[in-house]
């Protein structure tokens, strides 16, 4: 089986895999760098790349190590080339390509969203028919997935991803970064019926999402007076989750998919695992839920896309460039690896 060494520097973890082929796991390193931002309140793009920079080396030593194996062993490397920082980016990217060039083994560029988006899949050789929810703190989009390779955005978010809204609403709060676990955490001990916060296009007639202003919503509230925190955070959650799970049962029902998957760091949040299970099941429709440690950003997603990829012929370019923005119109011909 061939193995294929990835690299994931979109954000601020840096992260590296070892694969035998779609299914074999030897490795799966990741270094987060959230301490490192959690004081500006957010990832500072110039201090994310200047520690990938300095971590990769030793993570894919340590992955390589892990799988037992050599770079001369490795058969293809795959790094992700967007969406994501560009300085961050560029870091990964040359990465793999190094390695590729000094192997003279083959190079993959692999988009992020859609390591994300086959996560729940991972392992398998082929990707069944479904709706496929993205929900992190970069990107919101729902996809209906024929097959891997046929691909079709559905919709995204307007403004804010889920997640950014979960982080800015966390810092209006006054609560540390990452922003989306502290509110979880809050919210537990909170009333989610308590304050009727908006289900921005809840009944848009589409499935493009908005939750700039929910966030508006939930700083009005605070100018307003004192207000129970618990109480605030499980409103706010509740309101996002509910919107969420109702456009992507609604992708489904239009789509005739009778499987949905939801993947992303967001996909971590209890309540929405909660929700999803209820809504899904009392329609009969499955639920596939990304396993817990592919759901934040890693390298194993990247590498898996890049073995389906490798396993369908694709040959793999030195000349791919980073992309920090995603192109909805491209997605399906990107996840092709055309």
């Amino acid at each position: 089986m061939a193995l294929i060494l990835a690299v994931e520097t979109s954000c601020d973890e840096t992260a590296a895999a070892v694969l035998s082929g779609c299914g074999g796991l030897l490795a799966s390193e990741v270094w987060s760098q959230a301490s490192l931002h959690a004081g500006y309140g957010g990832v500072v793009p110039e201090v994310a790349s200047r520690n990938h920079l300095a971590a990769l080396p030793q993570i894919v030593r340590a992955a390589l190590k892990r799988a037992n194996a050599t770079i001369s062993q490795i058969d293809a490397f795959a790094a992700t080339s967007g969406p994501g920082l560009p300085t961050a980016l560029l870091v990964g990217m040359a990465c793999g390509k190094a390695l590729a060039i000094g192997a003279r083994r083959p190079f993959l560029a692999i988009n992020h969203v859609e390591g994300h988006l086959f996560s729940p899949f991972f392992g398998a050789e082929e990707v069944p028919p479904h709706v496929g929810l993205v929900v992190s703190g970069g990107h919101t989009l729902l996809v209906d997935v024929a097959a891997f390779g046929e691909c079709r955005v559905l919709g995204s978010t307007l403004d804010d991803a889920a997640g950014e809204a979960f982080d800015k609403v966390a810092k209006l709060l006054g609560l540390g970064y990452p922003g989306g676990v502290e509110v979880e955490r809050i919210a537990r001990a909170g009333d989610p019926a308590r304050y009727d916060f908006p289900r921005s296009m809840r009944h848009s007639g589409d499935f493009r999402f908005s939750f700039s202003g929910l966030k508006t919503a939930v700083r009005y509230l605070l100018d307003r007076g004192p207000v129970s925190l618990p109480d605030v955070c499980a409103s706010f959650q509740e309101a996002v989750v509910e919107v969420l799970v109702e456009k992507t049962l609604s992708a489904a029902a239009a789509c005739g998919r009778g499987l949905v998957a939801i993947s992303g760091g967001v996909s971590a949040n209890r309540r929405l695992q909660e929700l999803a299970r209820e809504r899904s099941g009392a329609l009969g429709i499955e639920l596939r839920l990304a396993p817990p440690e592919l759901r934040t950003d890693n390298a194993a997603m990247i590498g898996y896309v890049a073995a389906l990829q490798r396993a369908r012929g694709v040959a793999g370019c030195l000349d791919a460039d980073v992309l920090p923005s995603i192109d909805l119109e491209a997605f399906g011909r990107l996840t092709a690896g055309v």
